[in-house]
């Protein structure tokens, strides 16, 4: 896996990451003011919902369950000194469908610890909490 990554003219908080097959994204320095994209510490929350999201719509599918929706509302919590690093990551997973809460809630633990990369490479250091919403309501 290879990315390139380059700043955006006239300026020094601005910039765009591309992949090998050519897609983009912008980053920008989230203490600039007027922040036009992104920060990398935000890219890592929306990698560690992107990625868990893959995995739980998978293992689902592949027991038949029909997802409707899937939304992650994810919350990062850093330090207060440098380096800022997030210590602790919380994450609600919403999904709506016609699905047992035990298989929801099993998708999101299987996710979250064993086969999401990325928050299997933050554990060392990161809280990871999550917790699933079915249809509305809390599964426990």
């Amino acid at each position: 896996m290879k990315v390139s990554l380059h700043k955006k003219p006239n300026s020094d908080v601005h910039f765009e990451a591309q992949n090998a097959a050519g897609q983009s994204i912008e980053l920008y320095n989230s203490s600039a003011p007027n922040p036009q994209a992104p920060s990398p510490m935000e890219l890592i929350l929306m990698g560690t919902a992107g990625c868990s999201s893959i995995d739980i719509l998978h293992i689902l599918k592949k027991q038949n369950h029909e997802v409707k929706d899937l939304n992650v509302e994810v919350e990062g919590f850093r330090n207060d000194t440098d380096p800022k690093v997030f210590h602790t990551i919380k994450l609600l997973v919403k999904l709506k469908g016609d699905i047992p809460a035990n298989k929801a809630k099993r998708a999101a633990q299987l996710s979250f610890e064993k086969y999401c990369s990325v928050s299997k490479m933050l554990d060392a250091t990161v809280d990871i909490q999550y917790q699933v919403e079915l249809n509305g309501e809390l599964v426990e």
